[in-house]
């Protein structure tokens, strides 16, 4: 709210004084004129009277034969004083002319205000005062003598006059107006010289003709009314064309997209366009008032606060131009009473228009600003609990890494909470959120305030901590956040308690954030082996810094003491939590290093000779485990990822084939998950092992979905049977639009071709429910199990959930529901979730 001191009463006393000072001297010529005129007769070529009477009504005639001008509330005029008083001084005394100026000014301006009629009669006075002295100065005897000779005596008299009016009126008049007076002096300063010479010609032509006969005046009249009004017309041609211009400038600079200062531009600009005392405009949605003048903002707050100008009201409605919107109100306010003209009152709704047109774009650009700002909030944070998401872990991680040596110790936290998926199927998702968002309200309390602390995804948490002073104070800190999850969590009135594991990693000397987020990772992991609740990273516990010699030359005992296992992630119907197939990991069981990730070996395999030999022991397993299921009542599919390098094997095929007879099992419940690669792309390699795989019944999935080379070709060519997007798609999907725009037309694509589509990495109730909606009707991740060995998986499927044997999550919808879905949501016929 905004209240500067107003300048109205300080503007009102200096015109006050000004107008004192003119009436003072006036009231002083005056006096001294009666007083000379008393003394000295009235000698002209009338007689007396009709002297008297002729000077008077020229001074009236000269006052109401005017230009009339408006400054704020107060009206001003250009008349035809000083040719009036040029014509009387040529005629009588200087001391008769300046008391018959004063009669007929003060007979013609009765009807103004008193400061104004006493101004008007003031400067007059003084007017006539200072050209008659000009005129006895330059030795001026009466209409005598040739015309040549009284032009210069006549010509410094009016000059004189008109010099006293500029000098007196144009500071009253630019006071009143709040500009400059050298502004003022030169505005329409080349009309007012052509007006002041043609005036002076018709006095000269007056008092010609009426040396010569004086029955000739009577064509006077006419011709100075023709010349006033083509004088008024020129005036008010180029008032009106200065009225445009300034309107065009005005709307002009609305143009502008801060809301504030489209609304002081506003305030400023029409308080000069339409010379008013204050200008208030009132947003009607924002119950917002502002109130100004040219000086600027005195007001700016909620409406209903009472203005000081009271007088005159001009409103007009903030519209367009087709009266549909109508934003709020615009009001012109007066001292005094004001009658716009037509051409003002047109200027004043089309600036009225313009600045409903200015606020409409000012408000819509604020709106898109303040969407922009919540799509990057949201882009950079978990929607559920409103921490830092990965993206921004990882951008803040990789800003804080390249000042490592400016800002001490870097370290990551990684926490991941222990069986939160018990408390998800005993009291359901709702609670399962309500427990993550209390668990990331105790680590941000817990925290420092230079930490960053964000949710990776499912139950896992991190916190970066920075400017440490050595790596050691990291485990104190991970000690202190763990330390705030001992206590209890109060869901709907029980006392639930979670255990969490840590894992701590100082930021390597080389590396990004990734790699610390890696070791982070790491040891975590070693920490629930071992049964502890924190562990620091250790290179030598670290399997994924093995070299890959080593691993190449433990391949072929790993391979023949069976170190190679088998865990199975479900694949779930996303409508009814049913378990619809499951896709089997790798694993290699180290006898010194403990479980090594499948991305650090499988390379070591492929490039060495016993990619046949691992490629058949991981089917074998996965078809055992299939076969188990079956004959426990379980009919699941199983997906096994291949290799790119088996598709150039010719035997590949066979060797398939043969194990699926070697364990009784259809071709149809076996997927072949190919990952879009570089060898992949090359195929006609790849086209007879692929065609006879499908030839043979044995179903293709093309794994990691717009991830890899040319997808779009790639599909066109490859007779596969479903897509899997990938994982990182699913988990930006609430804050990235691109990731959901790949999502759905990916879900387009599939049943444009009849495909099944399995989406990877679903992680959250709302990732479920959101890739339902858009026609998604198959999906694997931690939301519903993590890898599980192949007897865990059966017991999991025995178990079941809500009292439904292979379920793992309640149905979407009640049974016996009708579900209205999406048009052509329907998952293709050739998906492998139909049976065989």
């Amino acid at each position: 709210m905004i209240h500067p001191p107003r300048r109205d009463n300080e503007t009102d006393r200096r015109l006050r004084l000004l107008v004192g000072l003119v009436v003072v001297g006036a009231t002083v010529a005056v006096v001294a004129s009666a007083l000379a005129a008393s003394a000295a007769p009235l000698t002209t070529p009338l007689n007396d009277l009709s002297a008297l009477t002729m000077l008077i009504f020229m001074s009236a005639v000269g006052t109401l034969v005017k230009t009339d001008i408006r400054i704020r509330s107060t009206g001003h005029s250009i008349s035809w004083n000083e040719t009036a008083l040029v014509i009387a001084l040529a005629l009588a005394p200087t001391s008769w002319v300046v008391l018959c100026t004063a009669a007929g000014v003060a007979l013609a301006s009765l009807q103004l205000p008193p400061i104004k009629l006493a101004f008007g009669v003031g400067k007059n006075v003084l007017m006539a005062v200072g050209a008659g002295a000009a005129l006895d100065a330059a030795g001026w005897d009466g209409l005598n003598g040739q015309p040549w000779q009284l032009i210069p005596p006549l010509a410094v008299a009016y000059l004189v006059a008109v010099l006293l009016d500029e000098f007196l009126a144009i500071p009253v008049i630019a006071l009143a107006s709040g500009t400059p007076v050298a502004t003022r002096f030169r505005n329409n300063l080349d009309l007012r010289i052509a007006g002041y010479v043609v005036r002076f010609c018709v006095a000269v032509g007056s008092l010609l003709i009426l040396e010569a006969d004086p029955r000739l005046l009577l064509a006077v009249p006419p011709l100075v009314l023709s010349l006033h009004l083509a004088y008024s017309t020129r005036v008010r041609g180029r008032t009106e064309h200065q009225a445009w211009q300034r309107l065009a400038q005005t709307t002009d600079a609305l143009n502008v997209v801060e809301l504030d200062e489209v609304l002081t531009t506003a305030v400023t600009r029409a308080a000069e366009l339409f010379s008013a005392d204050e200008v208030e405009i009132e947003l009607r949605d924002a119950a917002r008032l502002v109130r100004g003048n040219s000086d600027g903002i005195t007001y700016d707050g909620p409406t209903g606060e009472p203005t000081t100008v009271q007088g005159a009201v001009e409103p007009v409605r903030l519209e367009g131009h087709d009266k549909s919107v109508d934003v709020g109100m615009l009001r012109l306010r007066f001292q005094g009473p004001v009658r716009l003209s037509e051409r003002e009152r047109y200027t004043l709704h089309t600036f009225a228009s313009a600045l409903c047109t200015a606020v409409r774009n000012a408000q819509a650009y604020a709106e898109l600003a303040r969407v922009a700002q919540a799509n990057a909030h949201a882009a950079a944070h978990d929607a559920l609990t409103g921490l830092a998401n990965r993206r921004h872990l990882l951008d803040q991680g990789n800003e804080q890494l390249q000042n490592r040596h400016a800002d001490g110790v870097t370290a990551l936290v990684l926490i991941d909470l222990n069986h939160f998926k018990e408390v998800n199927d005993t009291l359901g998702h709702a609670a399962g959120d309500q427990m993550l968002v209390k668990v990331a309200d105790r680590l941000r309390a817990a925290a420092r305030a230079d930490d960053l602390v964000a949710r990776l995804g499912g139950d896992e948490f991190a916190v970066l901590l920075r400017a440490l002073p050595a790596p050691a104070v990291a485990a104190h800190r991970a000690e202190t956040l763990l330390a705030a999850l001992y206590e209890p969590f109060d869901l709907d009135g029980m006392q639930i308690s979670v255990e969490a594991s840590g894992g701590i990693a100082a930021a390597p000397a080389t590396g990004g954030i990734a790699e610390l987020l890696r070791r982070a990772d790491v040891a975590m992991y070693q920490a629930k082996r071992a049964g502890q609740r924190i562990a620091t990273y250790a290179p030598t516990r670290d399997t994924a810094d093995l070299g890959r010699l080593t691993l190449g030359g433990e391949l072929p005992r790993a391979v023949a003491d069976q170190e190679f296992t088998v865990n199975f992630q479900p694949i779930v119907d996303l409508g009814t939590g049913e378990v619809i197939a499951a896709e089997a990991l790798a694993r290699w069981h180290h006898p010194t290093h403990g479980m090594i990730d499948p991305l650090r070996f499988l390379e070591a395999v492929e490039r060495s000779g016993l990619l046949p030999a691992f490629a058949e022991a991981i089917l074998n397993q996965a078809l055992i485990a299939a076969g188990t299921w079956r004959d426990a009542g379980f009919d699941v599919p199983v997906a096994v990822n291949v290799s790119p390098r088996s598709l150039l094997d010719a035997r590949f095929p066979g060797s398939v084939l043969a194990r699926l007879r070697a364990h009784d099992l259809p071709p149809d419940r076996l997927v072949l998950e190919l990952t879009e690669t570089l060898t992949l792309s090359q195929l006609d390699v790849v086209d007879q092992t692929l065609t006879r795989l499908r030839d043979s019944g044995v179903r293709l999935a093309l794994d990691d979905f717009g991830t890899g080379y040319s997808s779009l070709s790639l599909l066109s060519r490859i007779p596969v049977h479903e897509l899997k997007i990938d994982r990182s798609f699913v988990t930006a999907m609430e804050s990235s639009a691109e990731a959901a725009a790949i999502i759905r037309s990916t879900l387009d694509l599939g049943r444009s071709l009849d495909l099944a589509v399995v989406a990877e990495g679903v992680e959250q109730e709302a990732q479920r429910l959101a890739l339902w909606e858009l026609g998604c009707t198959a999906g694997q991740g931690h939301l519903f199990a993590r890898p599980l060995a192949a007897g865990a998986l059966l017991a999991t499927l025995q178990r079941g959930t809500g009292g439904r044997p292979g379920a793992l999550a309640v149905p979407l919808h009640d049974a016996g529901a009708v579900v209205r879905l999406p048009q052509g949501r329907r998952q293709g016929g050739r998906g492998r979730h139909q049976p065989a």
